[in-house]
């Protein structure tokens, strides 16, 4: 979700590559950390899933809002390996940041989703067996990721990024209802969600249809963004 800064008069140093990098596994684990430390603490407070599901979405809209307002400038605050992907294919992103992010977000994942356990006392590794596999379920993790994908680029196509802290969290929060799959809408997270048996986990066997269904919902939102977007025609830097 790259956040682009228009020419002012100070000047910007560019983040090097190391620093971009790190800045995508440390906001990719902090944001898996507010997912599934907000779901067990959720859990632990209410008997009532829907109170439960409130209490996850609101600590991952606000959670996610700091952490792209944070890392935005440093990274691009992606999180997301099939954001980092798309950025590419709209000419945003250099692909040489592709792999390296990719691969620091999906760490990063799961290094936050070991870290939710281990605050909240419960073993760092716990494979998740909550099953998730249905047609709905399917459907609504490619409606929610192409959604996101549309979201993000459809604000830098038109000059209006600095809307993206706001946009991304808000749409996601949504999301948590709108959709049957809870919207996780994000291949890392999925991933990283594996690792915890609790309120947040996805049990592996579920994992690659999310994903597939995810990278089907990218392709979408793309497809979205070209057809009902162009570029704008304000210089940024």
């Amino acid at each position: 979700m790259e956040v682009y800064a228009y020419a002012c008069a100070v000047t910007i140093e560019t983040p090097s590559a190391l620093r971009r990098t790190t800045a995508e596994f440390v906001g990719s684990g902090a944001l898996t950390a507010i997912v599934v430390g907000s779901g067990i603490a959720a859990s632990g407070l209410s008997d009532d899933t829907g109170i439960q599901l409130l209490i996850n979405a609101i600590a991952t809209t606000f959670g996610l809002f700091v952490l792209i307002t944070v890392f935005a400038p440093i990274s691009g605050a992606h999180f997301n390996p099939l954001v980092t992907a798309a950025d590419a294919v709209f000419g945003h992103r250099s692909s040489r940041d592709v792999l390296p992010y990719m691969a620091a977000q999906i760490v990063g994942c799961i290094a936050g989703s070991l870290l939710a356990n281990i605050m909240f006392d419960r073993p760092a590794v716990a494979l998740s067996s909550t099953d998730r596999i249905t047609p709905g379920h399917l459907v609504a993790e490619a409606v929610a990721t192409a959604g996101l994908i549309f979201v993000i680029f459809a604000l830098a196509r038109t000059g209006r990024s600095h809307f993206a802290a706001g946009a991304v969290s808000t749409y996601i929060g949504a999301a948590y209802f709108f959709t049957s799959s809870t919207s996780f809408a994000n291949p890392a997270i999925t991933i990283g969600r594996m690792f915890t048996d609790t309120f947040a986990g996805i049990a592996p066997g579920s994992a690659g249809w999310f994903v597939g269904a995810q990278i089907a919902g990218a392709a979408l939102g793309c497809a979205g963004v070209l057809l009902l977007t162009s570029r704008a025609r304000t210089a940024v830097a």
